[in-house]
């Protein structure tokens, strides 16, 4: 018993508002039925064929970039609270619209834009955390709202494929239902936080959270530590991308009729591990520094990747699926809360907008190029040339988590005292 609670110590004594925000994230998630199953809904219901189908996606990854942008703008300016009830209640009407339409473009056009609903209330989500938590029970906080998104989500895609076939409008307002159950608690129960961020921060070790003034644009060019960051983790989602895309093509080839059923078993692994090994990761890694967990991370990407360019085995495939995901635990729980550490309160919309559009296009972008890569070379060497990819970044990781300790010692000397108005200065490595 006393180990458990050493286990789950980094979750006590986090703010109220955070186990709330972990119950919206379980149910929210148990009822994500939609999006994994789009692909499937776009050409068997609608009709469209595999090439318009990926047009469409790909238009919807575009939609997705000015709302982000947008959303991290009004979640700075109107507030948090007001941006998540108002979009992520309009894109449950819009799929509960869809409920009722016989499946066509028409449903495609209303998926799209209540997408592009949730792209906008994202950042508010993301700044309601970082206004709730600092520095100290923030790796704690985001973790278990990684792990409650992963509670929910074992579930969710399970119970969507089971209405599929014969309940498809059932598909679409389940995951609305849902989304307004956890929309309601977040609405009833969290107070709006934009005012934290006028609050004085007087701790010296937060001077990089002090407000600033000027565009996103005009801080990240002074926080070139960020933009180091979101480079480095775009090589890293470049690579992880991959286990969902060459791998199941590297399965079938190997055991022809089953190698659908064992990515299935594969991927049914990665969720797990990600439920059972989030605690102890986060309580392992509690007091290491972001960054250097990140280095971590990006090996562990290598070494579990790596496996899959010489192994011809399940047991092996399963040994190379449980490290890769233990470096995506070790990554989910570490870049976001590094990010809000790096980032003045008065741009926390903005910055979760922003950042994340460069290290997503890493996950945008590699199933295109490794399949021209593909082309010419087999998978085996595809992964190979991963491995060599994810050392490098982990190099430059590595060399920039002295870098970090450089650019907080100037933050802070930047300013005489606890001033709101801190302006960090720009400066090289």
């Amino acid at each position: 018993m006393t180990a458990l609670k050493k286990l789950f110590s980094p979750y006590r004594e986090l703010p109220k508002e955070i186990y709330v925000i972990f119950i919206s994230r379980v149910i929210n998630a148990m009822g994500c039925f939609v999006m994994p199953l789009l692909t499937i809904i776009l050409t068997e219901k609608v009709g469209l064929s595999s090439e318009t189908a990926g047009l469409y996606l790909s238009l919807a990854g575009v939609v997705f970039l000015p709302a982000s942008l947008l959303g991290g703008k009004l979640a700075d300016t109107v507030g948090r609270k007001k941006i998540i009830i108002i979009f992520d209640t309009l894109a449950a009407i819009f799929y509960i619209i869809c409920g009722f339409v016989k499946p066509s473009m028409t449903m495609g056009y209303l998926i799209l834009v209540a997408g592009a609903c949730m792209a906008i209330a994202t950042p508010g989500h993301d700044s309601l955390m970082a206004d709730l938590t600092n520095p100290k029970n923030r790796s704690g906080a985001y973790s278990l709202s990684y792990m409650g998104h992963n509670l929910g989500f074992a579930v969710g895609p399970v119970i969507g494929g089971m209405l599929y076939k014969n309940h498809l409008p059932l598909v679409f307002i389940g995951d609305a239902a849902t989304a307004l159950i956890a929309l309601a608690l977040v609405a009833f129960m969290i107070k709006e936080t934009i005012h934290k961020t006028k609050e004085k921060i007087t701790d010296e070790s937060r001077a990089l959270e002090r407000q600033v003034e000027g565009s996103i644009f005009s801080v990240l060019l002074k926080r070139p530590i960020l933009i180091y960051i979101a480079i480095i983790v775009f090589i890293y989602n470049f690579a992880y991308a991959q286990w969902s895309f060459m791998l199941p093509m590297q399965l079938m080839g190997l055991f022809k009729d089953d190698g659908a059923k064992f990515f299935g078993m594969v991927a049914g692994l990665n969720g797990l591990t990600v439920v059972l090994f989030t605690p102890v990761i986060t309580k392992v890694a509690e007091n290491v520094k972001h960054i250097r967990r990140m280095v971590y991370g990006g090996l562990l990407y290598a070494l579990g990747l790596g496996l899959f360019s010489f192994v011809t085995t399940m047991p092996m495939f399963f040994l190379g699926a449980y490290i890769f995901t233990l470096g995506e635990i070790i990554n989910a729980i570490s870049l976001t809360p590094f990010i809000a550490n790096h980032t003045p309160a008065s741009h926390r919309g903005r910055m979760s907008s922003v950042i994340p559009i460069l290290w997503g296009m890493g996950h945008t972008l590699s199933p295109l190029v490794m399949g021209k890569v593909l082309m010419h070379t087999t998978v085996q060497r595809g992964w190979m040339m991963l491995v060599v990819l994810l050392v490098a970044a982990s190099y430059m990781m590595y060399m920039t988590e002295k870098y970090d300790e450089k650019s907080s010692t100037r933050v802070q000397e930047a300013g005489t005292g606890p001033s709101t108005r801190l302006t960090a200065e720009k400066f090289t490595p």
